[in-house]
């Protein structure tokens, strides 16, 4: 909870915890993330599955989630299974949604992002899921970070006037997934992706990008987009520059280094600025934010909360795709909208293969 300024809120309330989830995945974001925040919630995860069976036995173990299943297929058929969340390779979970879609029990879907690997694909996705009548929600998570959660409070409600700028400055050193290795894009669709969906979720539509990118020099597999500097522009007029720097200084033989991700948005009546606790995990620390404004007569601001991205935050994304599925609601984090983060980042794609700014209306 805040302590200093109680109207901001960083962690949306449970609202709904009645329906019950089976996982598949047992991987660093499943196994210490996902479920260490479904069972602070009270969320009822009934089974787990994963590539192979004895993995996912270990992590059920240790979550003490009681079935197992031998596939993920096997998982996506129990009838218990009502919340089906998956947290797998892209390449894999179109087959796992579209067999979902096919099962009555399955009333909703949580899917990681990016939730396929073209746009094509993720839109035939989102169709029929739409014609099966079956919430789609594509777990956006950075939208649940509280310092981001509380900057898009302060923005809607006028503190900082009309946005005119915005920056997201990420010095950090990702542990890239093996599964990685055998796509031909790095960087942009899996860090990236993170900074512009929370870029669209504070400043709205964007109209095109221009994305400069170089190779990450201690990535050693092919890739293209290693380190990644982006400029947007938006409907609203505001400018927003994004970089994704997963170098940072040769910190691995040695040499110290300034490992952290900020943020700044300056707008007309006022500045907000903060930082994202990523990077510091398991250790862990909460984000911040402080804010000056005319509201508060030009001095800073500085609420603060014990809560964290990692874990906490993926509370919310559960919280909100549940709550919709029990009032018939399109979920917060919906696949449709989803969408239009995808075509931002296909569109800084090819910003870096055609060297110019491109528009996000080219794959809209």
């Amino acid at each position: 909870m805040m302590s200093d300024v109680p109207e901001l809120v960083p962690d949306p309330p449970v609202r709904c915890k009645d329906f019950t989830i089976g996982a598949i995945g047992a991987g660093f974001i499943m196994a210490d993330v996902q479920l260490a925040a479904y069972r602070s919630a009270g969320f009822t995860v009934h089974a787990l599955a994963s590539r192979t069976q004895a993995r996912a036995a270990e992590v059920a173990a240790r979550w003490d989630i009681p079935v197992v299943h031998a596939t993920p297929e096997a998982l996506i058929e129990d009838e218990r299974v009502e919340i089906l969340d998956i947290a797998f390779p892209p390449h894999l979970q179109p087959a796992l949604i579209r067999h979902a879609l096919r099962q009555p029990h399955i009333k909703g879907i949580l899917a990681q992002k990016p939730f396929a690997l073209s746009l094509d694909d993720a839109r035939a996705l989102v169709e029929e899921a739409e014609a099966a009548g079956k919430p789609l929600s594509i777990n956006q998570n950075m939208r649940y970070d509280q310092s981001i959660r509380v900057l898009k409070q302060l923005i809607d409600r006028g503190e900082l006037g009309e946005i005119v700028t915005a920056t997201i400055d990420m010095r950090a050193v990702p542990h890239w997934q093996e599964f990685l290795r055998d796509y031909d894009r790095l960087t942009l669709v899996n860090m990236s992706v993170h900074h512009l969906d929370a870029l669209r979720f504070l400043l709205g539509e964007p109209v095109d990008v221009y994305t400069a990118a170089r190779t990450d020099p201690r990535t050693a597999f092919p890739h293209t987009d290693g380190i990644v500097a982006s400029t947007i522009r938006f409907e609203s007029g505001a400018l927003a520059v994004s970089l994704e720097d997963v170098w940072t200084g040769p910190i691995e033989r040695g040499v110290d280094s300034d490992v952290r991700i900020r943020w700044r948005v300056e707008g007309t009546a006022g500045l907000a600025q903060g930082t994202i606790g990523w990077p510091d995990y398991p250790e862990g620390s909460p984000s911040t934010l402080r804010y000056s404004s005319e509201g508060t007569g030009g001095r800073w601001e500085e609420p603060v909360w014990s809560t964290r991205w990692f874990p906490d935050g993926f509370a919310g994304v559960m919280e909100q795709l549940q709550y919709a599925v029990a009032h018939g609601e399109c979920p917060e984090l919906d696949a449709r909208d989803n969408l239009r983060t995808m075509a931002l980042v296909e569109a800084a794609y090819r910003s870096i293969e055609e060297r110019r700014a491109v528009p996000v209306a080219e794959f809209i």
